[in-house]
């Protein structure tokens, strides 16, 4: 029951979309995964300019999906309308803030899910839940109509249980979408990541399946955007959200006062100093796409948290993308063990076509192996 916070049986004869509840629909009141939010809320008078495409193509919205409080989180667990339970181990956290969006793709209860991702929360869920997200360029699909987080880092993009999903997502949200060629040389980055050994074997044993040229590549900036993006997200985070803060803060869950808390202790002069690193990182990744065309990595350096055991930050693979405003597409691949791991493909801004068919072809390939 907690992977919709409300169902519908919308009308319409096309694909079945579910829709996360911090984007508007038209009739049905947006809560944002937030008990505070759901009792002041009214009926959206009109849908989130991202639906349009979905209305046009006759897609049947299923349901505004569950998330995690104010989308600012990257468990998925939710004290107001409870937890979607992971399909893969129920022992596991879906992943956030996404997570009601992947667990209704990959429980079959939608063809296709709406999520957004600030700082992982489209990948995060699908990593944990073993489906296909894309996180798409900043600026690209429209943001009017859909419960802000950090409006410089903010995006919406689609999840399925495969990449053909994906791929009719990103159709329902830009019509006439459509995969490009696959890349033909993609950058495998490693360091400063230092992934659990098993996710990285699984990685190159993908990208080995599918044939493809691949070449190291170091990105010294990385953790240093991450960085830069986490403090933004906490600074933009708690301007957006600030009459809610200001006003109803004991009525929002632990973990969210404790972000805000946080975010009120960030120093001025290391905000300014987060935003001055946008450029060189924007320009360090420019430099790296001069010599490849897409860059790999996993999407989580490690298995899926557990739910008595949540991660204590931030995934440290998704943040700089967010910061360069770049999109990253996040594909299951198999392990030696029962969980599989995610790859992250990352392109430059625009390059949501070349990712999807990239994705394609490595997920043909470990499918025939």
């Amino acid at each position: 029951m907690a992977t919709f916070v409300v169902r519908m049986d919308g009308g319409g004869g096309g694909a079945r979309l579910a829709v996360k509840d911090c984007i508007d629909v038209a009739g049905v009141p947006t809560t944002a995964g937030s008990r505070v939010v759901a009792a002041m809320a009214e009926a959206a008078p009109a849908d989130a300019a991202c639906l349009a495409g979905a209305r046009a193509a006759g897609a049947r919205i299923v349901g505004k999906a569950n998330l995690h409080e104010l989308c600012f989180g990257s468990t998925g667990v939710n004290p107001w309308f409870g937890t979607p339970r992971n399909p893969l181990d129920p022992a596991l956290v879906p992943g956030g803030s996404s997570s009601g969006s992947a667990v209704a793709v990959a429980t079959g209860e939608a063809d296709v899910a709406f999520g957004t991702d600030t700082a992982g929360s489209v990948r995060n869920p699908a990593a944990c839940c073993g489906v296909v997200g894309l996180k798409t360029t900043h600026g690209r699909v429209p943001l009017d109509g859909v419960w802000p987080l950090a409006p410089s880092l903010d995006t919406v993009g689609p999840l399925g249980r495969d990449v053909r999903a994906v791929e009719l997502g990103m159709a329902l949200l830009e019509p006439g979408f459509c995969a490009a060629a696959p890349a033909a040389r993609l950058g495998r980055l490693r360091r400063p990541l230092l992934a659990d050994a098993a996710v990285d074997v699984a990685v190159d044993a993908a990208l080995a399946a599918a044939e493809l040229d691949v070449v190291d590549v170091d990105l010294p900036g990385w953790a240093l955007a991450n960085e830069d993006a986490a403090t933004i997200l906490f600074a933009e985070a708690l301007e957006v959200n600030r009459r809610l803060v200001d006003t109803h803060i004991d009525g929002l869950g632990d973990d969210l006062r404790a972000r805000f808390r946080r975010a009120r202790e960030i120093p001025p002069g290391r905000l300014a100093a987060a935003r001055a690193g946008v450029v060189p990182w924007r320009d360090e990744l420019r430099r790296a796409f001069e010599r490849v065309e897409l860059l790999v990595l996993p999407t989580m350096l490690g298995p899926p948290p557990r739910l008595d055991d949540p991660p204590a930050g931030p995934n440290r693979a998704a943040m700089a993308v967010n910061l360069a405003g770049v999109p990253a597409l996040a594909l299951p691949v198999p392990t030696a063990g029962p969980l599989p791991a995610s790859l992250q493909l990352v392109g430059p801004a625009g390059s949501e076509e070349r990712l999807v068919a990239t994705a394609a072809r490595i997920e043909a390939a470990v499918a025939a192996v």
